[in-house]
């Protein structure tokens, strides 16, 4: 991910997009290949280092109600991560928690609520002070608006944008949702299977995917349009997803993909730029327009 752009992530459920989304908060620890901090492992570091490395780099989960604590007051609930961080007084940890709840506007009077006394986007609200008060360079969003009101998600991505040009954040977008991930995202990557399949520009992915898999995703959008007016071809990719007990040799998509060839199932597809940034794991991926 570079500095300052937000990094979406699309897949089915199932692909891997939020263990990857945990891998990188340093929540779990990868069981093959490695993390990287601004070229570092913070894998490597002593538990201590560690524990003050985590600042920089939070989550906001799915569910706004499982993350909030029920007898925890809104302003607790944001100010527990610095509690636990030790930074600053009493007073300053109850002033910087304030000001958070401030930048995602919820005031004084929201701050003393207890959950269930608000509504859905509103706790959504508080989870992103309480990612915002220890200052992160990048936050993790995993499927953040996936359970509001769409049109609360559209507030949601607005408030998103500006808290990025005020804070200068970095964001990992982890989403199923084709529409959200395009309209908030720099690059994409998909997933699928545990594997990224392809990334490039959002615009340019969106616009003229290279994968099968991206192809059939893009095709199963719903459009807002007449059917005898729709001028994209609807792909509907047949069999199951295989088990993550025994994945399939070769090409993770083989399986399911329209255009699956021998070869696929015998040898696992090189990841390949075919274009300025747009990359794609596919044997017969063909270099765009």
């Amino acid at each position: 991910m570079r500095q300052g752009e937000t990094f979406g992530i699309i897949g089915e459920s199932g692909s891997g997009k939020t263990t990857v989304g945990r891998a990188i908060v340093c929540l779990i620890r990868p069981t093959a290949g490695s993390i990287r901090h601004y070229g570092e492992d913070p894998f490597a570091l002593s538990a201590k280092v560690l524990r003050r490395h985590r600042r920089s780099y939070q989550i906001i989960f799915q569910d706004p109600n499982a993350a909030l604590d029920p007898r925890m007051t809104i302003l607790q609930s944001v100010r527990e991560p610095l509690d636990v961080a030790g930074i600053g007084t009493r007073r300053e940890r109850q002033r910087k928690a304030l000001e958070a709840l401030d930048h995602v506007a919820m005031g004084a009077e929201m701050a003393a609520r207890y959950p269930h006394e608000i509504s859905g986007g509103q706790k959504q609200r508080a989870n992103i002070a309480r990612a915002l008060v220890l200052e992160p360079q990048l936050i993790v969003c995993d499927e953040v608006v996936a359970a509001l009101d769409v049109s609360i998600q559209a507030e949601m991505l607005n408030l998103f944008a500006d808290l990025q040009r005020d804070f200068n954040l970095t964001y990992v977008f982890i989403s199923h949702d084709l529409r959200v991930v395009a309209h908030i995202s720099d690059r994409v990557a998909v997933m699928y299977f545990g594997k990224i399949v392809e990334l490039g520009p959002a615009t340019a992915l969106m616009n003229a995917p290279l994968h099968p898999y991206t192809k059939a995703l893009l095709s199963a959008e719903p459009e807002p349009v007449p059917a005898h007016l729709r001028n994209r071809e609807r792909i509907v990719l047949q069999g199951e997803v295989p088990s993550p007990l025994d994945p399939p040799t070769g090409c993770r998509f083989h399986t399911r993909c329209p255009l699956a060839q021998p070869l696929c199932s015998q040898s696992e597809p090189a990841w390949r730029e075919l274009a300025p940034g747009r990359f794609v794991a596919c044997h017969f991926a063909e270099t765009p327009n």
